[in-house]
């Protein structure tokens, strides 16, 4: 999510990370900082809250204060605490000769605070990232040099991480040092100089030798090389790769559009929403910025969840789980429609209104509409600070969702981030109203704790992707194999029952957006009710068929299909040896709990409707007519 830019050399720093920061700003733009090392003068740090020309100004208006040819910045995506000055990066210890800079969750950042508090640190952030530079200082108070304690302390935190950071007294290097099987740092060698950034954008105009750090690793980075050893202390031997990517590409990390990157993504984005939020007691979720108290949540009669698009197919699937987990009436409107009808709403409802950006204007008019009816509001809401996390921020509070910055216009990540969300926000109703069974909870938890990794499975990873690699080359044969078979279609159906029926409102609006074939989704069992008169040789039906309570009549209304001369794309569980015998394709998900099957069911809609499009010739990342973020009525 955030962008992290590093540099050691002969010439002036500041410029060189900035100009670094800037090719990184799409990975975060609430606030941003650097801080400029000099034997002179020590480290000197600067921050603006706001996108990177605040900060830009800010030194402009410094006149060239800052000279030191060490320096590492920062552009931020919030997850801990709002996008102010006081949460901007980098972060100090108390002394404040260390300072960090940080992509991700230090998961027990709380037990770490408590004991550093304890010892006698005192903390000025709302932010996780603070513990990293106290957990530094802590151990050169105790005798370490500079590269060990960073080494030290990055063996202390649990999660995924990406940090660098710096020190007063060693003003010629950098600490860069990564945990966990995401938020990846690539290290880049100049002439005489030293590169450290998060993503390649933010080097490949001035180099293009880079390695990648992996998982449980660091680099102590001076102009004159990078060290690299384990976090146990183990030296690495790496060569350097030479790479051929443009800059551009290399935003699209090796992808050729950004969807297909962030659909890759997504193992990533369901981590950064559900880690360090799991309980393993009632009410079995910590929702942070979510204000409703057990009381509050027992006091409900009536849940309503409000949205655009394809935020409102995930709540389409936050319905059943609530219904089911909580005990709770819930249902569904259109934003464009709630405020149009009289609104039975009062102090025992709770309205969620769900948008990637928070800037939905249709859902912004509904949040406010529930607001003067006395409803409670909850914003689920990707976009830290924005105007829907503001107004539920008084209310019954926001749900962040973590999915990062998503520049694909037809949402990808952002959908299966809110279904998490979702779900953990369900689970907590179920915990505070003590209507969830303590074994089914349990196993609930534990299926969310497997969900990123059979995402991954899902999309067909091995281990710890290369951010050179793209995407996986059989999922690609697979899907290409799909798409120039179907790609002159002129109409799908998809079809879903139960849960999955709002994965298949989804399947046909992704490819909708990007394909411009004319799709339709509708609940299985209401095809006799009209759809299969559309149903022949030259309609692809595509059928969610998990192994769930519906999975008999979902084969049922498969035979239906093909019995129609329907050619049938099976969505299935990786258990289910019987399906291939039904359908012409299949394309196989891990097996999970069936609540949170749809999740991993909408992967391979995605990835469908990606290669139809691709194979089309479409603008997959800008479809026409479309916008990121509907800010008008």
């Amino acid at each position: 999510m955030c962008g992290i830019m590093a540099y050691a050399g002969p010439q002036q720093a500041l410029p060189i990370v900035l100009d670094g920061l800037r090719r990184l700003e799409y990975r975060g733009y609430d606030s941003a900082g650097v801080a400029v090392l000099s034997e002179r003068a020590g480290v000197s740090v600067r921050r603006a809250p706001g996108k990177l020309d605040n900060l830009a100004s800010l030194l402009a208006r410094e006149n060239g204060a800052l000279r030191g040819t060490v320096a590492i910045g920062h552009t931020r995506w919030a997850t801990h605490g709002p996008p102010t000055e006081r949460n901007a990066h980098p972060h100090a210890d108390c002394a404040g000769e260390t300072v960090v800079t940080h992509n991700g969750i230090v998961e027990n950042y709380e037990t770490l605070k408590t004991q550093l508090e304890a010892e006698g640190h005192r903390f000025t952030s709302d932010t996780d990232t603070e513990v990293i530079a106290h957990l530094i200082e802590r151990h050169l108070t105790a005798g370490a040099d500079f590269p060990e304690a960073a080494r030290l302390a990055l063996g202390e935190i649990r999660g995924a991480n990406a940090v660098t950071a710096v020190n007063a007294r060693r003003p010629d290097l950098v600490v860069a040092g990564r945990t966990g099987h995401a938020g990846g740092l690539v290290v880049g060698k100049g002439d005489g100089e030293m590169f450290v950034a998060s993503d390649l954008p933010a080097i490949l105009e001035r180099t293009r030798d880079v390695l990648f750090l992996e998982s449980g690793e660091m680099a102590v980075v001076t102009s004159a090389g990078a060290q690299l050893l384990r976090l146990d202390g183990t030296p690495v031997e790496r060569r350097y790769q030479r790479v051929q990517y443009d800059p551009m590409a290399a935003a699209k990390g090796g992808y050729r559009h950004f969807m297909l990157k962030e659909i890759h993504e997504q193992p990533r984005a369901l981590l950064d929403t559900i880690q360090g939020r799991l309980l393993p007691h009632a009410p079995w979720a910590r929702l942070e910025d979510v204000r409703l108290t057990r009381d509050d949540a027992r006091a409900l009669r009536r849940v309503v969840l409000v949205a655009c698009g394809t935020a409102w197919h995930a709540c389409l699937v936050g319905k059943y789980l609530i219904e089911e987990l909580a005990g709770l009436n819930a249902e569904v409107d259109y934003g464009s429609e709630f405020r149009y009808r009289r609104l039975l709403l009062d102090e025992h409802t709770l309205v969620i209104a769900v948008s990637q950006s928070g800037e939905t204007a249709d859902t912004l008019v509904s949040m406010e509409a529930a607001r003067a009816a006395g409803a409670k509001v909850l914003g689920v809401v990707n976009v830290v600070g924005s105007q829907a996390a503001r107004l539920a921020g008084d209310s019954a509070g926001v749900l962040y969702t973590r999915a990062g910055p998503e520049i694909g216009v037809a949402s990808t990540k952002a959908f299966t981030a809110q279904l998490a969300a979702l779900s953990l926000l369900a689970l907590y109703l179920g915990g505070c109203r003590d209507g969830l069974p303590e074994d089914d909870a349990r196993r609930l938890v534990e299926a969310l704790e497997a969900l990123p990794d059979e995402a991954a499975a899902a999309l067909g990873h091995t281990g710890d992707m290369d951010p050179l690699q793209g995407a996986p080359p059989e999922s690609v044969r697979t899907y290409e194999a799909l798409a120039n078979r179907y790609h002159r279609a002129k109409d799908f159906l998809f079809i879903g029952r139960g849960i999955q029926y709002p994965i298949a409102l989804e399947g046909a609006l992704k490819l909708k957006e990007i394909s411009y074939i004319h799709a339709e989704g509708y609940p299985a069992g209401e095809m006799k009710h009209g759809p299969i008169a559309l149903i022949d040789r030259d309609v692809p039906v595509v059928a969610i068929a998990l192994r769930d309570p519906v999975y008999d009549k979902m084969v049922s209304n498969i035979q239906e299909a093909r019995a129609r001369e329907g050619q049938v794309i099976a969505i299935a569980s990786e258990s289910d040896d019987a399906i291939a015998s039904k359908a012409d394709t299949v394309l196989t998900i891990p097996d999970t709990d069936p609540r949170l099957a749809p999740i991993l069911a909408t992967l391979p809609l995605q990835l469908l409707s990606y290669y139809i499009a691709v194979r089309r010739g479409c603008d997959v990342d800008q479809p026409r007519n479309l916008a990121k973020s509907v800010t008008v009525e």
